[in-house]
């Protein structure tokens, strides 16, 4: 597992390795350990880089009551220590601006003590480092993008400004991305292209550094499958390969992306691409049964495909700049040679559904193992109701198998983009998981059926919404943005079983996990056996239950009046809403009570 642990005396701290992301976990050996337990105080030092304090998002009512140290605000952990025993480290949020390090970072963990209710001075004998590193992911052959699609976050506020467009008013479908998007409060200004790097966090840094490796090499050619197609960067770029003759595209039709009388942004670039291509029939416009869903391009040279980018992640302006998304690359003939067979097949048969559906690349699955990637199976949707039904039950299965008889505790971590249609075992299987005492399942859907938030006192798990569209933070938060209008926040469709288990999976990619999509779109399903991968995954199911967890509970009304752009400071408004970290260790006692969840999650990451 992508793990690294350090121990000293009581306390254990683990990292956990993501995709440019760091989850840190804290035990101590026992409830006696956190008597007087403050918190912790977490200092990060990237390799050649000054270290820095992580900071809380409060602080003490009254500082001057504690062990401070002055050259650091009140918010931060040595100031401030974390209350809680986990914590998800993402470079760039609000240190090292928006192009943070890359490389070892290490990590040094102090618990933090009371004595009678004033923080006492650290003592760095009890410190734990421990090193890890921190960059984008990659593993035998097979390489992990994400997108940030925290739209909705302080950080995103504090660097873009609450009123930073996500692209210009004009929709003009070429537009210049070095165009001011916002200022923040800061009175500093971004351009798209800067606001897009944020957002799209390393998924776009695959997706570009692959379409920018055909363009610079003349010896390559593309093959793309696109659903959503409007991301103003990727298009000049596919336009420079259509003059060459080295690309060719299937683009989906459907009512969403194709009118005559009122042409979508798809329908633009087919007139932009005929324009100029070289082979006029490099462009195949179809959809299946309903979609043509795959988001996939595919990098062929001389001796034949090579490398191949699928997942989540549509390339739109939405798709990677406001969706929750990922991205896989494998990087090797094999896997290649199978999604250039299957975009070969469905060029000849114009995207039929039904000659798709029986064909050999709709009725089976295609097993992967070797030096060239993790264990993986892959599907290519459409497929006939039978083979269709037997894919989703046979996940439904697998997060069945987490909560065996027997086994102590089982894991299920999710995000997909719907859970509640009622078409699915696989989104039965989710829904139902928040009732179960034996697993600890952590989950987000842009639409769950009901929202069941962190329960104190119980060990049932949680499912929350990925779009609070009605968000008005208390103070001394700042306001961020709604997202009514600009789609799905939560547009995953990953579910993670048994990430620190013996028998690790993660299933991702652009399958909608219903059965309708399996019968009727165009579509790619991976189950990737492996537990880094797993891991990795499984902190980016963290990161938005934990951050959408928090919305959810304070989202108000539409009517709620919206708040202002940030403050330079928030000590008044803390003041007034009283909301400062305790000063005893009742915060500790959830995580020593066996009944609830807090402690499962001590146990299961630290």
């Amino acid at each position: 597992m992508a793990v690294e642990t350090e121990t000293k005396d009581a306390l254990t701290v683990k990292a956990y390795r993501g995709d440019m992301k760091t989850l840190l976990a804290f035990n101590l050996s026992g409830k006696k350990s956190a008597t007087n337990l403050a918190g912790f105080t977490l200092q990060c030092a990237p390799e050649g880089q000054q270290p820095y304090y992580l900071q809380n998002n409060l602080q003490f009512e009254t500082p001057g009551d504690h062990a401070q140290d002055p050259k650091e605000p009140a918010n931060s952990s040595i100031n401030a220590p974390i209350h809680k025993f986990r914590w998800l480290h993402v470079p760039g949020s609000i240190h090292q601006g928006i192009q943070p390090a890359q490389g070892p970072y290490t990590y040094t963990v102090t618990p933090r003590y009371f004595e009678g209710r004033s923080l006492q001075p650290i003592d760095r004998s009890l410190s734990v480092s421990v090193t890890v590193n921190v960059e984008p992911f990659s593993k035998e052959g097979l390489e992990l993008g994400f997108t940030r699609g925290f739209t909705q976050s302080q950080a995103f506020v504090h660097h873009f400004g609450l009123k930073a467009l996500i692209q210009p008013k004009a929709k003009t479908l070429l537009f210049d991305t070095t165009q001011i998007s916002g200022t923040n409060a800061a009175g500093r200004s971004y351009t798209f292209a800067q606001e897009y790097e944020w957002l799209g966090f390393t998924a776009r840094e695959k997706i570009f550094g692959l379409l920018n490796e055909v363009l610079d090499d003349k010896s390559l050619h593309l093959d793309m499958c696109a659903y959503d197609l409007n991301e103003p960067d990727i298009l000049k770029i596919l336009l420079q390969l259509a003059e060459q003759g080295r690309v060719r595209i299937l683009l989906d039709n459907a009512a969403l992306h194709h009118s005559a009388k009122s042409p979508k942004p798809e329908d633009q670039f087919e007139t932009q691409f005929t324009k100029v291509a070289k082979d006029k029939n490099a462009l195949l416009r179809g959809h299946f049964g309903r979609y043509a869903h795959d988001k996939v391009l595919i990098v062929s040279d001389g001796d034949g495909p090579r490398k191949v980018l699928t997942g989540s992640t549509n390339f739109s302006v939405t798709g990677l700049y406001v969706n929750s998304n990922h991205v896989l690359i494998f990087d090797g003939p094999n896997v290649a040679k199978t999604y250039a067979g299957m975009f070969d097949d469905v060029w000849s048969n114009q995207a039929a559904k039904a000659a798709f559906a029986t064909s050999d690349f709709g009725t089976q699955s295609f097993p992967f193992s070797s030096d060239e990637t993790p264990q993986t199976e892959i599907t290519f949707a459409p497929h006939q109701t039978p083979f269709a039904t037997s894919i989703l039950k046979d996940i439904a299965a697998r997060i069945a198998k987490e909560g065996a008889k027997g086994k102590t505790t089982g894991s299920v971590l999710f995000a997909v983009m719907e859970i509640d249609n009622g078409t699915s075992p696989v989104y039965t299987a989710l829904t139902n998981l928040h009732k179960k005492q034996n697993i600890f399942s952590y989950g987000i859907s842009d639409s769950p059926g009901g929202i069941y938030l962190y329960p104190v006192g119980q060990t049932t798990g949680v499912l929350v919404t990925g779009k609070p569209v009605s968000t008005q933070l208390p103070p001394p938060f700042d306001q961020v943005r709604n997202i009514g209008g600009v789609g799905h926040q939560v547009h995953h469709k990953f579910v993670v079983c048994g990430f620190n288990g013996d028998d690790p999976v993660v299933y991702c990619g652009s399958s909608n996990l219903a059965l309708g999509g399996e019968e009727n779109n165009g579509d790619n399903l991976l189950a990737v056996h492996d537990a880094d991968v797993a891991t990795v995954f499984a902190l980016e199911a963290l990161a938005l239950v934990d951050h959408f967890n928090f919305l959810d509970r304070v989202a108000k009304g539409p009517k709620a009046k919206r708040g202002k752009q940030p403050r330079a400071s928030k000590h008044q408004d803390a003041v007034s809403a009283g909301w400062f970290l305790s000063t005893d260790d009742t915060w500790t006692k959830p995580y020593f009570d066996p009944t609830d969840l807090h402690s499962v999650d001590r146990n299961l990451f630290g």
